[in-house]
């Protein structure tokens, strides 16, 4: 996989679209996680603290490390239905709103990624009532969800733009590690979930929130102005 510092002054051309996950960088919906993954893992048997790393994984991938092959569908089943259920406590964060009108007003494709399925990603947008992208890819649509590729090529791939000249806003590791996969040109990284030192080592560019971005939006095109 390549290192993100080989790529050269990422932020030296405009950028046609831009690619946002979810959890973790438009919304913060960590208590409602926490409480309905600890709610399954009683209903399992599994220990809690054998989801320690598997921050910006999809579900299904998760469980694949948790549990044996003939109890996972009906696992995965339960958890999507446990967090459907539980919206409670789920705020946007900074900037977020402010962001997605932006762009949207300037006509600039946009497209949300993220690991939730369909049915709690649809939910969790109409409990912030953020402006809805027309394109949202969620693990429901692909096979191999992050920390894979395929998630941020098929979000390039429905609004129509090349991931080279998109860019990625992410709040884990293993989000970025599949856009860089991805080939996506330039990524930003958000630290609501995941501590800075970790993050910059698979960014080009660090910042709280997303209302930090240094970005400059017009004409259908983004660019990066400045650092943080």
């Amino acid at each position: 996989m390549p290192r993100v510092n080989s790529v050269p002054d990422p932020f030296s051309a405009p950028f046609h679209a831009v690619l946002l996950d979810m959890d973790g960088t438009l919304i913060d919906s960590i208590a409602a996680v926490e409480r309905s993954w600890v709610r399954w893992c009683g209903e399992y048997g599994v220990d809690p603290e054998r989801l320690r790393g598997f921050h910006g994984v999809t579900a299904r991938h998760l469980i694949e490390q948790l549990l044996p092959e003939e109890l996972r569908e009906g696992a995965y089943d339960r958890i999507v239905e446990i967090e459907v259920a539980d919206l409670d406590g789920i705020e946007v964060l900074p900037g977020a709103a402010e962001l997605l009108g932006g762009l949207r007003d300037a006509g600039v494709p946009t497209a949300v990624v993220t690991s939730s399925s369909a049915p709690l990603a649809e939910a969790r947008l109409r409990a912030t009532g953020l402006p809805h992208p027309e394109v949202v890819v969620t693990a429901s649509d692909v096979e191999r969800g992050k920390p894979w590729p395929d998630p941020w090529l098929l979000g390039a791939r429905r609004i129509g733009v090349e991931p080279g000249a998109c860019l990625v806003v992410e709040d884990s590791v293993a989000g970025l590690r599949a856009a860089l996969a991805a080939g996506c040109r330039g990524l930003a990284a958000v630290t609501s979930t995941t501590p800075r030192a970790e993050l910059e080592e698979h960014a080009h560019l660090v910042v709280r929130d997303v209302g930090e971005l240094p970005l400059e939006v017009a004409g259908g095109l983004v660019r990066v102005v400045a650092g943080p």
